[in-house]
């Protein structure tokens, strides 16, 4: 099992390593107070969260036009910022995945749609910077998942082929980079996802219910 593991394995982050969704929340909460809006409940906004910020604003403020959401994307990410790991926690089992990869000849790293400028500090404090080989954000390269320049930019600076490579991620966007990048794609069915949202269509090599058992299923062998 553990001996197959890829010589490089990536991650997404908000919904595959880390459970965010409470800091987002919470900033989205001071969003609508402040624009004199009624609160969205935890359990609507939730399943959105991978999808990024915009779908955020969009489950959130529904009776908004695009334009107007958009207009608020900069104050949403400011509030976050200000508090963006109060209540983010690693998925259960994610800590003990992360230290059977470093126990092999392998490494690990995080390429997310998560702006570098969120994701780099948030990284720190949950003390990964030195242990992840590389991170990238949704603002490091000009096209982000589900477009596979992130991934195949990962491979190249790793020194790493991409058929080696396994990609995790709790979103069809992520499935997708993988995928067109050629590498091994697991989607990660802990993470957030609308009840609409059918992760058997996504085209992974494979689904896991939980992070352990990318190790005691043995997923984390590349293709």
């Amino acid at each position: 099992m553990s001996e197959s593991i890829a010589p490089l394995v990536l991650f997404d982050l908000d919904g595959t390593l880390l459970d965010s969704a409470r800091d987002l929340h919470a900033a989205m909460q001071m969003l609508l107070a402040e624009k004199g809006e009624p609160a969205v409940d935890f359990t609507v906004f939730r399943p959105v969260v991978s999808k990024g910020a915009r779908a955020m604003l969009k489950c959130s403020f529904a009776n908004a036009d695009e334009q107007q959401r958009e207009a608020l994307l900069p104050e949403f990410l400011a509030h976050y910022e200000r508090a963006l790991a109060a209540h983010s926690r690693l998925f259960d089992g994610v800590a003990e995945v992360l230290a059977n990869i470093e126990t092999q000849p392998s490494r690990w790293g995080i390429v997310t749609n998560k702006p570098y400028y969120l994701a780099e500090p948030l990284v720190e404090k949950l003390g990964w910077s030195q242990r992840t080989a590389i991170l990238l954000g949704g603002d490091s390269l000009p096209r982000k998942k589900p477009d596979p320049d992130q991934l195949l930019h990962a491979c190249a600076v790793l020194g790493v082929m991409p058929e080696r490579v396994v990609y995790v991620g709790d979103d069809e966007r992520d499935v997708q980079a993988a995928n067109a990048a050629g590498m091994r794609s697991i989607a990660a069915l802990w993470g957030y996802r609308p009840d609409d949202d059918d992760p058997l269509l996504w085209r992974a090599d494979e689904l896991a219910e939980t992070p352990l058992e990318l190790i005691t299923r043995g997923l984390l062998r590349s293709r």
